[in-house]
């Protein structure tokens, strides 16, 4: 009896094999394709048959890292990952020796020509793109081997150093220009609100008194040793000052006459000269 690998193995014995579940054997009687056998347990002709047994099952094969030049002229380095299964058992042994090495050798092909033709932010920030890309290129060329590529996906991306700074220094560039913007955004909506106040305070003077007064028990509500007054509010016990004082310097003289009508000193005139 003589073995070979999961993928494909030949077994020569006594006429017996046994197929897995996850397996198909293809069986060649002389050289020639007979049939292709179920799992289980399967007879043939002894020193005639030969069968291969091939896997169904899905295949992970990493894409060694490699050195690619983008449109833009950045050398950057790209690894990747690729899933592909056999479903045809016989295309997989007839049209191909070893179809494993074939799909890994296309798939570094593909993945460096793909890279190759986009653009650094394309390959940064538009990968599921570019995976979908080499999925369809490969699937394409590996059908006529029997298999069928489910994923493809680029798993590492290596920038150089200088790359890496520049980088970094743009997105501190950006984020501090969206700082920027966001603070003059601040600003503008702040001096409006300010304008709005200010119109309201010209109306009504009180309400900058009773902002002054508020403002006072915000600061004596944090125990500060020191209390700023605004100049409105001395201004304010300035006028109420003088006003007390001028209430005290007026005489207490004779409460005021009755008011009498223009016509009272015309009657009363005759009166006093006929006296005279």
């Amino acid at each position: 009896m003589e073995v070979l690998s999961e993928g494909g193995g030949i077994v020569s014995s006594l006429g017996v094999a046994v197929v897995r579940q996850y397996q198909r054997g293809v069986v060649f009687r002389f050289g020639k394709l007979r049939n292709v056998r179920e799992p289980g347990i399967r007879f043939m002709i002894p020193l005639v048959d030969r069968m291969w047994k091939v896997t169904l099952r899905t295949v992970t094969m990493p894409i060694a890292s490699q050195q690619v030049i983008t449109r833009d002229n950045v050398s950057i380095g790209v690894a990747a990952v690729a899933y592909f299964r056999r479903v045809d058992p016989v295309k997989s042994i007839v049209e191909i020796e070893d179809v494993s090495s074939a799909i890994g050798q296309i798939a570094q092909t593909t993945v460096r020509n793909v890279v190759g033709r986009s653009l650094l932010d394309q390959v940064l920030s538009d990968t599921e793109t570019l995976n979908a890309r080499i999925k369809d290129i490969l699937d394409g060329l590996t059908q006529q081997w029997g298999v069928y590529v489910l994923l493809v996906e680029l798993k590492d991306i290596e920038l150089p150093a200088t790359m890496q700074r520049a980088m970094a220094r743009e997105a501190e560039a950006e984020r501090e220009k969206r700082a920027k913007i966001i603070a003059a955004e601040g600003e503008a909506l702040s001096a409006g609100r300010l304008a709005e106040a200010a119109d309201v305070i010209s109306d009504h003077p009180i309400a900058l008194q009773l902002r002054n007064l508020q403002i006072l028990a915000e600061i004596a509500a944090e125990k500060n040793s020191t209390i700023v007054f605004p100049a409105q509010f001395l201004e304010s016990v300035r006028a109420l000052t003088r006003f007390v004082k001028d209430e005290a310097r007026l005489p207490a003289g004779p409460p005021p006459e009755p008011l009498v009508s223009a016509a009272t000193p015309s009657i009363r005139a005759p009166a006093a000269k006929a006296r005279g």
